[in-house]
């Protein structure tokens, strides 16, 4: 499943050039003079390559919660449970999401944070681009909560960062091109876009519950199979899934 990251980090990049493109859009530099065109594309690309390694480190700490709840036998249930969160997130409306930023106290933490992004923002060090990339990645943002959602039941934390890190390159082709050229895709065909991201949401949602259902059927819901007793006697019994 974790090619599903890929899928919809490029689906959903049009979601995020609705939501930060204005961002991208207004990152310091110029590319008019010969020398300093390479200088451009370089502070872009690191400012990408910023919020896809913070993609992948929230993918390493979420696969980590993921591997303890696995080690405790509960890897059916928590693929199932993804799905379910999936779903929930897809039918909370996004505008409620500083709702839940007051709920949970994190009013002054992200006001520092939106705080630290301008003072990086407004620097000329292709090394500020970088770290300006980094902190956006942790500005609240629905795709992200969605794509999070999946890492629970990847296959260990490695697998989770490799999720949430093939997520972000999705997101990567359009991101980059949208900061580059200043126009890449029409109002039309974002806000197209923008609007089939719950459903692309919807159907990852419905393949981990699916898997986690264990129906038996190949790759899609494998059958979950209980290891031999004989060949485990001495050791408590673990699932395993079929392949």
């Amino acid at each position: 499943m974790l090619w599903a990251g890929f899928i919809f980090g490029l689906l959903g990049s049009f979601h995020c050039v609705g939501m930060c493109g204005a961002i991208a859009l207004a990152l310091p530099g110029k590319s008019d003079a010969a020398d300093t065109r390479w200088r451009y594309v370089r502070g872009r690309l690191l400012y990408n390559l910023g919020r896809i390694t913070t993609y992948t480190l929230l993918g390493g700490a979420v696969g980590a919660v993921g591997q303890s709840l696995r080690l405790a036998g509960w890897q059916q249930d928590l693929s199932i449970a993804s799905g379910l969160l999936i779903l929930l997130l897809v039918a909370v409306p996004e505008r409620h999401t500083g709702r839940l930023t007051a709920a949970l106290y994190l009013d002054r933490p992200l006001a520092w944070l939106k705080q630290t992004v301008a003072h990086f923002f407004h620097r000329k060090e292709l090394s500020a681009l970088y770290v300006t990339g980094m902190l956006n990645g942790l500005l609240p943002c629905g795709l992200v909560y969605l794509a999070l959602a999946g890492t629970l039941s990847a296959p260990g934390v490695g697998g989770a960062a490799t999720y949430m890190l093939l997520f972000g390159l999705g997101t990567l082709p359009l991101m980059l091109g949208l900061s580059l050229t200043g126009r890449l895709v029409s109002l039309r065909w974002r806000t197209r876009m923008r609007q089939a991201v719950p459903y692309v949401a919807t159907v990852l949602a419905v393949l981990f519950i699916l898997r986690g259902l264990g129906l038996g059927v190949p790759y899609l819901s494998p059958q979950l199979v209980h290891a031999a007793p004989a060949a485990h006697a001495a050791q408590p019994s673990t699932i395993h899934y079929c392949h």
